[in-house]
């Protein structure tokens, strides 16, 4: 998949977290993903808000590769599949430290029942 359209393989990702989810004072996440085309770190969709799909859905920008340590899978938004996709500029994951859900002072006691 290198030099396929809506995969740029130079740029970094948007941040350690979700951007959105960062962005709210009460944001929190179970996983990430990282925008292929343009960076953008969202949470994934067991998240409470689901930011990854409302990137694509916004953007049109198809691939997503996951942003958690340890994987390097993608995911095609508009074949609804799981496809193969070049190494992406470091870091390529959030920071092994960072605890999943994060961040660690926003998540409710009950997390679990806010997953989807």
């Amino acid at each position: 998949m290198n030099g396929v359209q809506g995969i740029n393989a130079t740029l970094r990702p948007s941040g350690t977290g979700c951007a959105e989810c960062t962005a709210s004072e009460n944001g929190w996440w179970l996983h990430l993903r990282r925008c292929a085309e343009c960076g953008h770190v969202g949470c994934c969709d067991s998240s409470p808000a689901q930011h990854a799909t409302h990137h694509f859905r916004e953007t049109g920008h198809r691939y997503m590769q996951s942003f958690e340590p340890g994987e390097d899978w993608f995911w095609d938004f508009e074949s609804q599949e799981a496809v193969r996709g070049p190494a992406l500029a470091d870091p390529t994951s959030r920071p092994e430290s960072q605890p999943s859900p994060a961040p660690a002072d926003r998540v409710p006691a009950d997390w679990q029942r806010y997953l989807h």
